[in-house]
């Protein structure tokens, strides 16, 4: 996962927000993560109206591309400022409205200031649009939008396009037959059991240094962008001590979702990341220190069955997990319900994310904080 697809979600009583407050919203999240950004590109739809806001310039120029509709990109009016956001590396797309404004000559200039083309799905033209691109020069990167689940994903991965723009969250994808979980599974869930145990650390460290590619991810793992560390750790024994078991045991879900080598999906992982942060960040305020860690293994493990290609509850009964985690994986019900709910709505555009979080009081502005966070953290950690 290399880019993102960033809307705002809305507050019930706001109405429908303008083009232009939706932009600079979004703009002013990421301004307030200039450094965590440098690894990903975060696309965002604006408006003629939004041009020339503050927070633009205010953003990190190298992680944005700013998706343009077709009347202001040819609109003579806005190529000055079109021209220096190119000068500072600042990506533009265009969404495709029609083959027939890429062709014509006389749009060149224009065309030349693109570095993405965003066309959907659906898009009667999508095949030509995509010989187009890579036939300009310089050739122009294609994103399809709005492909609605896995079969149409892979089918179009093959094509030559630069990228998918998916609801892959919320797509199901069928486990035509159960896996059963390989000897790297088993020797990671031996050690989740000690750290649910509380074993000595001794122990914990031995099992560790049993395998030397678990210590070596393990220390990649801590010394990632994503816990900002000033000092080097060198040593599993250290890595324990420095992460603690409820954030060990997090980072071994973590390995545990990607022994699936077969059908791993490193999108579906980094979506998967995001959903546990995002849950816990949302629980913070609200649920003790552990409560809040319990709610991004829920995160995580509402993505287990598709990561592992094995259905939910037959992981769970390899595992003792707290009941009010199974209670929400299970049957969405109990404590954490609630905000895995809320992850879910916000992964979809469809407005859903309000009917969740206003029984919880939590504002647009929390949960598009958190949400922006999550994905800062999840593209920063190193597995």
């Amino acid at each position: 996962m290399t880019g993102y697809l960033l809307a705002c979600q809305g507050d019930p009583d706001d109405g429908e927000l303008s083009g232009e407050m939706t932009s600079r919203q979004l703009l002013a999240l990421l301004a307030a993560h200039p450094r965590e950004s440098s690894s990903g590109r975060f696309f965002i739809d604006v408006s003629s109206m939004a041009l020339f806001v503050d927070e633009l310039a205010a953003s990190p120029h190298h992680a944005l591309v700013l998706i343009l509709k077709q009347a202001d990109l040819l609109d003579k009016a806005n190529q000055a400022v079109f021209a220096s956001w190119r000068a500072q590396e600042l990506g533009l797309a265009l969404r495709v409205a029609d083959l027939a404004a890429l062709e014509n000559k006389d749009n060149a200039p224009q065309l030349a200031r693109l570095s993405h083309l965003l066309v959907s799905h659906d898009h009667p033209e999508r095949e030509a649009i995509t010989r187009f691109a890579r036939h300009h020069s310089p050739p122009l990167r294609v994103v399809v939008d709005k492909v609605p689940g896995w079969l149409e994903l892979e089918a179009c991965a093959g094509t030559g396009i630069e990228g998918i723009f998916a609801d892959i969250c919320r797509a199901p994808r069928e486990i035509k037959q159960a896996v059963k979980l390989g000897p790297e599974a088993q020797q990671i869930l031996q050690l989740m059991h000690l750290v649910q145990g509380d074993a000595d650390i001794r122990n914990v460290e031995k099992a560790l240094k049993s395998d030397m590619q678990l210590s070596y991810k393990l220390l990649r793992y801590i010394n990632s962008a994503g816990f900002g560390l000033e000092v080097e750790v060198e040593s599993a024994r250290h890595a324990v001590s420095m992460l603690g078991y409820a954030p060990l045991f997090r980072w071994l879900l973590l390995l545990l979702a990607r022994t699936h080598t077969t059908g791993f999906s490193p999108a579906l992982m980094q979506a998967a990341m995001i959903r546990g942060r995002f849950a816990e960040l949302l629980g913070q305020d609200f649920l003790t220190r552990r409560e809040a860690e319990n709610l991004f293994v829920v995160g995580m493990f509402s993505f287990l069955d598709r990561l592992l290609g094995t259905p939910v509850p037959e992981v769970l009964a390899q595992l003792v997990l707290p009941p009010a985690v199974s209670e929400a994986l299970l049957s969405r019900e109990g404590v954490y319900a609630p905000v895995l709910a809320l992850v879910e709505a916000c992964e979809g555009l469809d407005g859903r994310a309000a009917d969740f979080s206003a029984p919880m009081s939590m504002t647009a502005e929390d949960v598009n904080k958190a949400h922006v966070s999550a994905i800062m953290w999840a593209q920063n950690i190193k597995m």
